[in-house]
């Protein structure tokens, strides 16, 4: 790592302000209160999300409004977990954590209340810059805090925000909606935020403010990087709806977005206190798990989407349907996370092969999806589920290890941002991939059936009915040829194994 070293401004900081205290229970305290506070922002914005149609309903708000809803949180967050690692250090840890914790907070209890669709789409915009701050939070303290032999079980409570969060969004969403109240699925944070507040308030120490980075701060880069990152979210996100590049809009959004990006890029390569060290990119096990990560966040969100989108069409199923198939992926994790950090954490298992495992049974687990027919309720993915809960855990955490296992701690803000950054912007790409490829299928099924279908006398009994039957075979389809795809990613993420990632000891791993 000498030749990666931090940048003279970033070397001449008090050493106090990076060497660890003593680890205990306080720190232990504070990790699981940034860790809830994490799991509750990601599932702020799954359950919105799947809640959008009460929330849209009660506000009096359309179906294109609520999209950008969804897209300028999602922007936010994405963006401001790319600068927030900075501020941490400027402002320090734990004061930086607690305000966005808090921030978070108050927004989320106001959205309800918002008198108009403005008042809602600019409150939403503030809590996902709040939301997105703490992400980065949580690999910050892991890195930082915990001794060697137990930094695995903190990147654990990290991989538990890729698998346990997003698969937590519907059932949550479906309790809301159906029994208490749309409002909840905003009101939902506040105890969590409020215990995550204390604890953080508890267990973290308090570093000492250094505002005299903001000498040497990067006003170039925070005016390059923050719009081109929105922009290409926003892009992404509404691409679908708008015809990708038949839209002037999206056209600009996206196109303008990469040039900012590239400049943003360039700028951070020679500034003397960057966002981003791109030097970093030279250490060949972060690279690869960057690139993977990617690829297998894109094959998380597939699986979490798929089931839903088809038992919602298919067979008619409300969230609250929906619930069960996605509460036994996601609570198993609780268990499989730290078993997956044990075995890891042995010096004779190589984390590269329990990657390899990982991404195996994901391919088994989409093989089997890609099977369904319009026969299948939801008992039908209950086995493919349970293929998940190890595989979902053993193809992220040795990500983690991997990508972390050469870090200094003075670099540790640099690895998060990278990081969370690529981990924001891959859920941003999968979604719009997903919903591209969907559409694509979705189109090109529902003309080759009604093609076969030609004059039969079918044709002209029950038009309707016929028109809902060819519809939902459609889907059937669809949503096979996505499992294929997926599986097909996956096979790729393992043939890189072979190639780019060089192996990695436990730091100080149990005999």
């Amino acid at each position: 790592m000498t030749s990666l070293a931090a940048p003279a401004p970033l070397a001449a900081a008090k050493p106090s302000a990076l060497s660890p205290p003593v680890f205990g229970p306080r720190i232990i305290i504070g990790l699981v209160g940034v860790l809830l506070a994490v799991l509750v922002s990601g599932l702020n914005e799954m359950v919105t999300k799947v809640a959008l149609a009460d929330i849209r309903g009660a506000m009096y708000i359309g179906f294109d409004e609520g999209t950008w809803l969804v897209a300028a949180y999602t922007a936010t967050s994405v963006s401001a977990m790319a600068f927030a690692p900075w501020c941490s250090v400027t402002f320090s840890l734990r004061r930086f954590t607690l305000c966005a914790i808090g921030l978070f907070t108050v927004l989320g209890v106001l959205c309800p209340f918002a008198p108009n669709y403005e008042s809602l789409l600019i409150l939403r915009t503030v809590q996902g810059l709040a939301g997105g701050a703490l992400p980065p939070m949580l690999m910050t303290v892991a890195l930082r805090f915990l001794p060697a032999n137990v930094k695995l079980y903190g990147l654990a409570g990290y991989a538990l925000t890729a698998t346990f969060g997003p698969s937590l969004g519907t059932p949550l969403a479906a309790f809301w909606t159906e029994y208490v109240g749309w409002q909840w699925a905003f009101w939902q944070i506040v105890g969590p935020c409020l215990l995550a507040m204390a604890a953080v308030a508890y267990g973290l120490p308090q570093d000492p403010v250094r505002l005299e980075r903001f000498k040497q701060f990067n006003w170039r880069g925070l005016l390059l990087g923050f719009p081109a990152i929105c922009m290409l979210v926003i892009g992404l996100l509404q691409g679908n709806r708008l015809d990708w590049f038949e839209s002037p809009l999206i056209t600009s959004l996206l196109i303008g977005g990469l040039v900012l990006l590239v400049l943003f890029m360039i700028n951070e390569w020679s500034h003397p206190m960057p966002f981003f060290k791109l030097q970093m990119l030279g250490l060949r096990n972060l690279s690869f798990a960057l690139i993977v990560l990617a690829g297998v966040l894109i094959v998380l969100l597939a699986v979490t989407i798929i089931p839903s989108s088809y038992l919602a069409q298919v067979q008619g199923y409300r969230p609250l349907q929906t619930a069960p198939v996605m509460l036994i992926m996601a609570l198993p994790q609780l268990i499989a996370l730290p078993l997956v950090a044990a075995l890891c954490n042995l010096r004779w298992v190589d984390c590269r092969w329990v990657l390899g495992m990982g991404l195996s049974l994901l391919i088994l687990s989409c093989v089997g999806g890609a099977q369904l027919t319009s026969a299948w309720i939801r008992d039908d993915f209950y086995v493919l589920q349970l293929l998940q809960i190890f595989g979902q855990p053993m193809a992220v955490l040795p990500l983690l290890m991997l990508s972390t296992g050469s870090i200094t701690p003075q670099d540790g803000p640099f690895a998060s941002a990278w990081f969370n950054t690529v981990k924001g912007l891959a859920a941003v790409v999968a979604t719009g991939v997903l919903d591209a490829l969907t559409t694509h299928r979705l189109h090109f099924h529902s003309t080759m059936l009604v093609d076969s279908l030609g004059n039969s006398p079918l044709a002209d009994s029950d038009a309707a009915g016929l028109a809902h039957r060819l519809h939902q075979q459609a889907v059937v389809l669809t949503s096979s040829d996505l499992y294929y795809v997926m599986a097909g990613v996956a096979a790729v993420l393992i043939l890189l194994i072979f190639w780019m990632p060089t192996r990695i000891y436990p730091p100080r791993a149990p005999t």
